[in-house]
C-alpha cells in the first residue's frame, strides 16, 4: 500500500481507532500502531480498509487486555501486601474523565457500538459486520447505551423533556 494513502488514512482514523482501541486496553496507541504496520505490509489493499482496521485494531486490544489483566493480577497482588500513600480526590462536578468513567461502566456490547459509530463514523451495518450482529441489533445496543449513559451521567433526553407552555 502506498505511503501516501496510509498517511491519509492515520490523518482521518487514528483518533478514532485509538479511543476504540482504549476500552478494552491500556495502550491503544500501540495496537493502532500495530494496525497500520499490519495494513501497510499487506501485499494488496484490503477491500474496505477502515473496517479492516477496525478489525484489527478491536483483536489486537483484546489481546493486549488479556496481558494487561495477567500483569494487573499480579501487580494487585503485590499492592495488597503495601499500605496506600494517598488518599484520592473527589472531582468537582461532570468532566471528561466522569464521561469516560460512565462509557468504561457501560456493556462491551454498547461501548463498542458507540465508540464505532460516533468516533468511527461506521454505519450500523459496518458495526453489525465487526461484532457480528446485525444493523438492527447494533443500533438497539446504541440507543441502549446512549440510554444509560444519559442516566448514569444525570442529562436528561432531549425528546422526553416535557415542552414548556408558550
Amino acid at each position: 500500500m502506498a505511503p501516501e494513502l496510509i498517511g491519509r488514512l492515520i490523518d482521518a482514523h487514528a483518533a478514532a481507532l485509538t479511543l476504540y482501541a482504549r476500552q478494552w486496553c491500556a495502550a491503544p496507541e500501540d495496537v493502532v500502531q500495530e494496525a497500520f504496520v499490519k495494513l501497510a505490509a499487506q501485499m494488496t489493499s484490503p477491500p474496505n480498509v477502515v473496517p479492516w482496521l477496525y478489525a484489527v485494531v478491536r483483536n489486537g486490544a483484546l489481546t493486549a487486555a488479556r496481558a494487561d489483566r495477567r500483569r494487573q493480577k499480579h501487580e494487585a497482588q503485590a499492592a495488597a501486601r503495601s499500605p496506600s500513600w494517598f488518599v484520592p480526590a473527589e472531582p468537582p462536578g461532570l468532566d471528561a474523565a466522569v464521561a469516560a468513567a460512565a462509557l468504561a461502566e457501560l456493556p462491551i456490547d454498547e461501548r463498542e457500538v458507540i465508540v464505532a459509530h460516533l468516533w468511527g463514523g461506521l454505519t450500523f451495518e459496518q458495526v453489525g459486520r465487526l461484532t457480528g450482529s446485525s444493523a438492527a441489533t447494533a443500533y438497539r445496543r446504541y440507543a441502549a447505551g446512549l440510554a444509560a449513559l444519559r442516566n448514569r451521567l444525570g442529562v436528561p433526553c432531549p425528546k422526553n423533556q416535557p415542552s414548556t407552555p408558550s
